[in-house]
């Protein structure tokens, strides 16, 4: 099955690449996600479409994306959030927080897309997350939860 991908998928490809992938994995998992759309000549046209909006969003090259991760190596986030006594959050911190907390601290606008969270932060303190600005660069970012 030929599908156009609209959202970036781990694995097998970027928005606006054109795929081929099994038809159980397209019709099942892609399709009603909306990551992606069937590849007809007319749905062709909308790839260039895809490819601006994607190129707008993404760190242009390799040393823009070395400098982004300094600055945000050399940054101090501190999220506040509702929490418990016990320091236990009320729901979890998302990676649309973590961007809203990374711009109010005075970093570089980050898409949520491209924070990677990897055990869910349900409580107070001090967590790492990763941010991977470029196919090549991925920068640590040290994030401080505080209780409102």
């Amino acid at each position: 099955m030929k599908l156009i991908l609209t959202t970036e998928v781990s694995g097998l490809g970027a928005p606006g690449d054109i795929v081929e992938v099994k038809d159980g994995y397209g019709r099942n998992y892609l399709i009603p996600r909306n990551y992606a759309i069937r590849w007809t000549r007319g749905a062709e046209s909308q790839v260039s479409s895809i490819k601006k909006a994607r190129d707008a969003r993404e760190i242009r090259d390799l040393g823009t994306a070395k400098e982004v991760a300094a600055q945000l190596g050399a940054l101090k986030v501190r999220l506040k959030t509702k929490a418990g006594d016990t320091g236990r959050l009320f729901g979890s911190v998302t990676t649309g927080d973590i961007a809203d907390a990374v711009k109010a601290a005075g970093g570089p606008t980050l898409d949520r897309r491209r924070i990677e969270i990897v055990n869910p932060i349900k409580s107070t303190g001090s967590h790492k997350v990763s941010v991977k600005l470029h196919p090549e660069v991925s920068a640590a970012l040290d994030i401080e939860v505080l209780a409102s």
